[in-house]
């Protein structure tokens, strides 16, 4: 499962195994200047997430990477029953525009981001 971490200078979202190959990367580091915010949701989201890279499962999961039609582009990794980290980030520096992780520590994270954030 992914596992996603923050530090006080990065945030770090690891992919094991086959998820890497469908994430297309192993490891996401991004420097604490490159996030701009984080919020969780107790689980799945519905929004239409766009274009695709990666796999989908209706209902029950999601990997890859995303574009939506009005451009916004996101590294996806979300499975049906946890909560759901979402983390926005500055393009220019990661590729990303969000990243969506399901993790049980989404709260302890998204809480870490918002502190390094407000300083």
């Amino acid at each position: 499962m992914t596992q996603v971490c923050h530090h006080h200078d990065e945030l770090r979202v690891d992919f094991p195994g086959w998820e890497a190959l469908l994430a297309g990367r192993s490891t996401l580091v991004v420097p604490a200047a490159s996030v701009l915010g984080a919020e969780v949701s107790a689980g799945w989201s519905y929004e239409v997430l766009g274009a695709r890279s990666g796999l989908v499962i209706s209902g029950f999961r999601k990997l890859g990477t995303f574009t939506h039609p009005d451009g916004t582009r996101r590294l996806v990794s979300m499975k049906r029953g946890l909560p759901l980290l979402r983390v926005r980030v500055r393009r220019e520096t990661t590729g990303f525009d969000e990243l969506l992780i399901s993790t049980p520590e989404a709260e302890v994270v998204a809480a870490a981001v918002r502190s390094a954030v407000a300083r």
